[in-house]
């Protein structure tokens, strides 16, 4: 039996055409879930069509949403300590339909590694980890995230990497590395792309999202960037999608007045399926997000990465530039987006497919 391990609404997106397509070729996987993330779960869920989740390793009714590095010791220790008081049960289901007992963990969460060290050590299960390989060259940038996808490699025993770079990465990583042709993000986009967004949109427009600590937690940074995108929307409006903790910097930092109704609007943040055809019309999109990169990479959208570094692969032969959190380098970027902007690729890949022909062929589904 197959079992997803997973523990936050991104990593229940990029698995979701995974799942399915393990549940067409008549194999019912499972949502081992560690509630990482509780907020807007059960609609991803829905969203996504996917199952409620068959165990929750850390019970549901005493789940809460990790939002700051100090909860992350007591949320581990629960889901190990459940882990290890269910290994039994958890074995049991693991091997009930006769087949190769398998853990899949995703990207770079807390889960990841987690997930790995649970699948290996207390189930006695072999481990796949898609999304693999991945690598920005500092521990410290992005933190946690590089430390997660390394302490993975050391544990798993299939990695689906998403192109030859990450293949690279894990040329010395025990186990078989497979190359999928990119992330299963590209699957996740075509469940939703066409929809009809939830808002109007003015006919032409810039897309902004940024939310990441090292950058939100900084005044002078964070203000550099939203006066460089107000002053961008006197050429075309700009849409910025903020989250509470992006809204509260802004209240605290006084920088409300450089929004309105018109030229510079702030909406609250979207979930990934509600955004995914608002950022499919963006002319372009500035963002610190690491998984927005490759979907608009596929898309063709020009993509200004502000942050000081990225795992993905940017520069010649991608729409991404990477800023370096540089306001410079920035207004580069809004003078110029339409030179980033290339093709849409989406059609030339099917990663979930790669993944899902690769465990038929190894017998797990």
């Amino acid at each position: 039996m197959i079992s997803f391990i997973l523990g936050t609404t991104a990593e229940l997106i990029k698995i979701a055409p995974v799942f399915h397509a393990i549940s067409d070729r008549g194999t019912k996987p499972q949502i081992w879930f560690t509630a990482q993330h509780v907020d807007h779960v059960a609609e991803t869920l829905a969203d996504l069509r996917l199952p409620e989740p068959a165990v929750w390793l850390v019970p549901k009714e005493q789940a809460v949403h990790i939002e700051r590095p100090a909860q992350v010791p007591g949320w581990a220790a629960t889901v190990l300590r459940n882990a290890w008081t269910r290994r039994t049960e958890l074995r049991s289901i693991l091997t009930d339909d006769g087949r190769p007992p398998l853990v899949i963990v995703h990207g770079d969460t807390f889960t990841t590694p987690y997930g790995a060290l649970i699948g290996k050590r207390i189930l006695k299960s072999r481990v796949a980890h898609v999304e693999a390989g991945a690598r920005s060259g500092s521990l410290l940038s992005p933190l946690p995230e590089e430390l997660n996808r390394k302490l993975a490699a050391k544990i798993v025993d299939l990695h689906f990497a998403p192109t030859a770079k990450e293949v690279h990465n894990l040329r010395n990583a025990r186990g078989a590395v497979v190359n999928t042709g990119a992330n299963t993000a590209i699957d996740a986009m075509r469940l939703a792309i066409d929809a009809d967004p939830t808002f109007p949109l003015p006919a032409e427009f810039g897309l902004a999202t940024l939310h990441r600590f090292e950058l939100v937690s900084r005044a002078d940074k964070y203000r550099e960037a939203l006066e460089l995108l107000r002053k961008a929307s006197e050429r075309m409006p700009i849409l910025y999608l903020a989250g509470p903790p992006e809204q509260d910097r802004i209240k605290q930092y006084g920088l409300g007045d450089l929004f309105d109704d018109e030229r510079f609007i702030l909406k609250p943040k979207l979930r990934y399926l509600a955004f995914l055809p608002v950022m499919a019309r963006a002319k372009f999109v500035v963002t610190d997000s690491g998984g927005l990169q490759a979907e608009c990479n596929y898309l063709g959208v020009p993509c200004a990465i502000h942050r000081e570094r990225t795992e993905d692969k940017h520069g010649p032969g991608t729409t991404l530039l990477l800023t370096g959190m540089n306001g410079d380098k920035l207004q580069q970027f809004l003078d110029d987006y339409e030179s980033y902007r290339l093709p849409n690729r989406m059609d030339r890949f099917h990663p979930s497919k790669i993944v899902v022909d690769t465990l038929a062929q190894l017998g797990y589904c």
